[in-house]
């Protein structure tokens, strides 16, 4: 009995500890990497964006564990040299908070991201996606397309693939213990952890200097964060299906950059299936680039964004 008593005792007071110490980690980060932007408010839901530039409208949509600080690094000043760009946190990651606690679909992402958009004056955009955003892009494209000029998908995640799904992200989707262990790992993994995954996804390219301290590991890593992403890349699989049988009846035009070094989103998997459903696609792939060509082959990105214009007679 003193034994149980004892374990108990040791439970509680590590759970404690773990509560205390995910909260300076959140204080820290929010007091290191505040919000960049505004929020706007759609249904009673902030949305937190960036506006910068002027000119012809384009919307930048970031991938998974991402937010505005992605694109603010260094594309987006570039590109708002000759563009008004809109860049959005997803809903549960960055500064946007969940729509749901669990169960938020692309359908509701691309929906709250419209919604946001033409509150904040958004005008026939070109829509750009990166990775996990490629999929919310394409989602926006067959639901949405009234509302776009064009595409730009980005070693975006648009069809399903047959090598199954993380164990931690199976784990981190439950209702219960997802947050539980969401917790735990918020309040003591190491911040060198971000620094191999950033590595990882940047990968054969190297990291670009300065990126994984702008983009604020301190936000990525909190609980709520870890459960979002861990629910969004765990039912991606499941929701592209229905999507993927429409990418036919997309009419705007599509460009797509993929690296065809890219082990994060395989270009054979998603990109050159999607260069042939869709009826005015046009693949650009890019040698020796890995899964971040947004940084690593900028030029090429913005290219491609300019030839999008171009093509839907907007530029």
């Amino acid at each position: 009995m003193k034994l149980v008593v004892s374990l108990l005792l040791i439970l509680a007071l590590f759970a404690l500890w773990t509560m205390v110490r995910v909260e300076d980690r959140r204080l820290a980060a929010y007091r290191e990497h505040p919000p960049e932007g505004r929020f706007t408010v759609v249904d009673g839901h902030p949305v937190h964006y960036v506006q910068i530039g002027q000119g012809l409208d384009l919307v930048l949509i970031h991938g998974a564990s991402g937010s505005t600080r992605d694109w603010t690094f260094d594309i987006a000043p570039k590109l708002a040299e000759r563009y008004r760009v809109t860049i959005f946190d997803r809903p549960g990651l960055g500064y946007t908070q969940p729509l749901a606690p669990n169960g938020v679909t692309l359908d509701d992402q691309s929906d709250l991201l419209v919604a946001a958009a033409k509150q904040v004056g958004v005008e026939n955009p070109i829509v750009a996606g990166q990775s996990f955003g490629g999929a919310v892009l394409m989602n926006w494209a067959v639901r949405h397309q009234d509302y776009m000029a064009a595409a730009v998908d980005i070693a975006g995640a648009t069809h399903t693939w047959n090598t199954g799904r993380p164990a931690l992200y199976r784990v981190l989707a439950q209702p219960v213990i997802g947050p539980v262990l969401a917790h735990v790992i918020a309040g003591w993994i190491s911040e060198d952890y971000l620094e191999a995954q950033i590595d990882g996804v940047f990968r054969p390219n190297d990291p670009v200097p300065g990126y994984s301290d702008y983009i604020g590991a301190g936000i990525i890593l909190l609980p709520e964060q870890f459960v979002a992403n861990a629910q969004q890349r765990h039912g991606l699989i499941d929701m592209l299906p229905a999507q993927m049988a429409l990418y036919p009846t997309v009419t705007v035009p599509v460009e797509i950059v993929h690296g065809d070094a890219d082990t994060t989103v395989g270009l054979s998997i998603h990109s050159i299936p999607l260069s042939n459903e869709v009826q005015d696609a046009n693949l650009t792939v890019l040698p020796g680039i890995g899964h971040m060509p947004q940084h690593v082959a900028m030029d090429e990105v913005i290219a491609a964004i300019d030839r999008a214009a171009l093509r839907a007679g907007v530029n």
